[in-house]
């Protein structure tokens, strides 16, 4: 399993950050990379009071270190 991890921040108060992250089952690390920004692009649109600082891919379970 690929995690598509990225970290969020309040567009009013940029300290105010967290990290989430999306589950893939069946798509190969490499595929996350590609498909990542258009899954990133699509999620902002819908929280507009957010701003995504960072972005990785990673397997489930690598932890917040590789971010």
């Amino acid at each position: 399993m690929i995690e598509l991890a990225f970290v969020i921040c309040l567009a009013a108060s940029p300290g105010a950050c967290r990290e989430e992250s999306k589950i893939y089952v069946d798509l190969p690390l490499r595929a996350c990379l590609l498909r990542g920004q258009a899954e990133l692009a699509r999620w902002s649109g819908t929280h507009p009071g957010w701003l995504i600082r960072r972005w990785s891919c990673r397997p489930l379970g690598a932890g917040a270190a590789r971010l």
